[in-house]
């Protein structure tokens, strides 16, 4: 059914009304520190409505399994144990993003090979389907499936037919992604051909223009299929399907840079339909440092970071309007920001002063790059007035530096867990250690009389029509749903993130709400999804659901073959670099012929 305008404001009015009236539940935060992760959670992404994948880099975590360390974990979010999980190639500072079908799919990492059926990371695709018997494990075979270049420190996004975008980074690994070392294309998993590049990766420009720090670019797709893209102090909308740059963005304020080596934390805010989908990006931190090659050699651990956030609605009047400056109560960079169901925004994590990474500066902190954890988290709210939107009154304090390798990320029960943070070589237990501990930092609606419901479909398909079974808290006013992708945390970088609102009817009764899928795979990709009710700002547990049918993303078989009949991209490059590396290593892709660049 379309409703007319009319109609569609009377059903919407109360939607997300906590974010225009700035209603949220009053209480007391809480932080609890509960469980281990057995590895040190370099890489975060929650899974099903019970279980998180955690990553690591290959070391001596004290998780053991088929005989050697692990570096993969799944987490089990309610008895807080782990269970070994088996990548095959080191996953070291990879990107991940999920399928329309589910399946969540690991990419990139770091080329030493560490087990007999392993291979280089560098060109890894791992996939993770979760099961209900706590029996499945990462699938990786380079035989039949791999990026077509090496990426180290790459980004990605899912996108509206299912399938994933990989996006800049690195051949090689290094603290900031120098010309001599840069991989400044774009793929996608399942392969393309688009751009008379069959399957292999295809040149943008903006990659090269954003030296030197420009590393886990941010990526965030856009209600009209676009996509905003900023690294360093630029940004642009960029369209995949014409691989054509469409608008050039004003720079960042101030000469702050955003992405590594001193990334800043961004999120797309939530998308309405009261605002009518309209996107606006939200930033915060970074520093002013000089990233040219002669101040990357002579970089401190107290080198300052900045308190800059900045937001830009992203229509033609927001654009105009340029960058909105506002400052957070404290500077950071490699901070987390999470959307919460009620439309705020808490900032998690991070150091005061230095950079990303370990053993580079002189003036390290064991190993760190960066000092001055940022111990007490931020919440910012975006409904509120300009200078009224930042507070830490009441937020709890931690004693954990989360720093360099930490991530967080919200879960089903709509509490934040914060883990790893690992500033080092290996496992270490002097200052800024590597952390396995977790903590789960709960909201104030954590303490409410919850709204549950029943009768979620498997699959939620646009713009379709569900009834659900709703149990409203008594005298409950405000009754909403929304939609969550939690995202894939890595290195400050929240990959993903989304919260949408879906239009919604409660029934006369208060018994059953009727809820809409959302308009488009541009609002939001094919693929998993939390299902949220929301009374007077307390969310319900998010609900899992497949948004749209479920179908696997397209495969061209054609595109697929090509990627594989020839070597990634920039591998004979990492060879010659690499004169001591192994005869495995050297043979990873003996078999088929050298690949070439073509576009730059």
């Amino acid at each position: 059914m379309k409703l007319s305008p009319v109609l569609r404001f009377v059903l919407t009015s109360s939607i997300f009304g906590a974010l225009t009236a700035g209603q949220f539940a009053p209480g007391e935060w809480s932080l609890v520190q509960d469980g281990l992760s057995g590895v040190s959670a370099m890489e975060l992404a929650i899974v099903s409505e019970t279980t998180a994948m955690i990553l690591d880099k290959v070391e001596h975590n004290p998780l053991q399994t088929n005989g050697h360390v692990a570096w993969a974990a799944e987490l089990d979010l309610v008895t807080k144990t782990v269970r070994p999980l088996n990548p095959a190639s080191n996953t070291w500072c990879g990107t991940g993003s999920f399928l329309s079908n589910g399946t969540m799919v690991s990419v990139g990492g770091n080329p030493v090979i560490v087990v007999p059926v392993g291979g280089n990371g560098l060109a890894a695709v791992r996939l993770f389907d979760p099961c209900e018997d706590k029996n499945c494990d990462l699938f990786e075979n380079q035989a039949v499936r791999r990026a077509a270049s090496l990426r180290w420190y790459t980004s990605s996004a899912r996108l509206e037919d299912g399938s994933i975008m990989l996006f800049g980074g690195s051949w090689v690994g290094g603290l900031s992604d120098f010309p001599n070392i840069s991989n400044p294309t774009y793929e996608f998993y399942p392969p393309k051909n688009i751009h008379g590049q069959n399957g292999t990766p295809i040149f943008v420009p903006f990659l090269t223009e954003t030296f030197n720090a420009n590393h886990f670019p941010i990526l965030i797709q856009l209600p009209d299929g676009n996509f905003f893209v900023a690294a360093n102090t630029k940004a642009m909308i960029f369209d995949w399907k014409t691989n054509r740059e469409v608008r050039r963005l004003p720079d960042v304020p101030n000469g702050v840079r955003i992405s590594n080596p001193i990334p800043a934390g961004s999120t797309l805010l939530p998308l309405t339909p009261e605002n009518n989908y309209t996107p606006e990006v939200l930033i915060c931190g970074g520093s002013t440092f000089d990233d040219s090659m002669a101040h990357l050699a002579n970089l401190s651990s107290q080198e300052p970071t900045s308190d800059q956030c900045i937001r830009m609605v992203l229509n033609d009047e927001g654009i105009a309007k340029g960058w909105e400056v506002e400052h957070m109560p404290d500077p950071r960079i490699m901070s987390e920001l999470i959307l919460l169901p009620d439309g705020r925004v808490t900032i998690v994590n991070g150091a005061q002063t230095g950079v990303s990474g370990f053993d580079t500066v002189p003036d390290q902190i064991g190993e760190s790059n960066a000092d001055h954890p940022a111990f007490t988290p931020s919440l910012y709210d975006p409904s509120a007035a300009p200078g009224k939107r930042f507070t830490q009154e009441g937020l709890p304090t931690s004693d954990i530096a989360r720093l360099y390798h930490s991530t967080a990320t919200l879960t089903p029960n709509a509490s934040i867990l914060l883990a790893g943070s690992n500033p080092n070589l290996d496992v270490q237990t002097h200052v800024f250690p590597t952390e396995y501990r977790l903590e789960w930092l709960s909201p104030p609606y954590m303490q409410h009389i919850r709204p549950t419901f029943t009768g979620l479909p498997a699959t939620f398909d646009y713009n379709s029509q569900i009834t659900l079974d709703v149990d409203i808290p008594e005298g409950g006013e405000k009754v909403s749903a929304i939609i969550m992708d939690f995202g894939f945390a890595t290195h400050g970088l929240h990959m993903n993130q989304r919260l949408v609102g879906l239009v919604s009817q409660l029934s006369n009764d208060k018994t059953k709400l009727t809820i809409t899928g959302p308009p488009s795979p541009n609002i939001y990709s094919p693929g998993p999804a939390f299902v949220f009710v929301l009374v007077d700002g307390v969310p319900s547990f998010g609900s899992k659901t497949l948004i749209g049918t479920g179908a696997q993303p397209p495969l061209d078989e054609g595109a697929l073959n090509n990627v594989l009949s020839h070597q990634p991209l920039f591998w004979d490059k990492w060879l010659a670099m690499n004169p001591n590396a192994s005869d495995a290593e050297r043979n990873m892709f003996s078999s088929v012929p050298a690949s070439s660049p073509t576009g730059f």
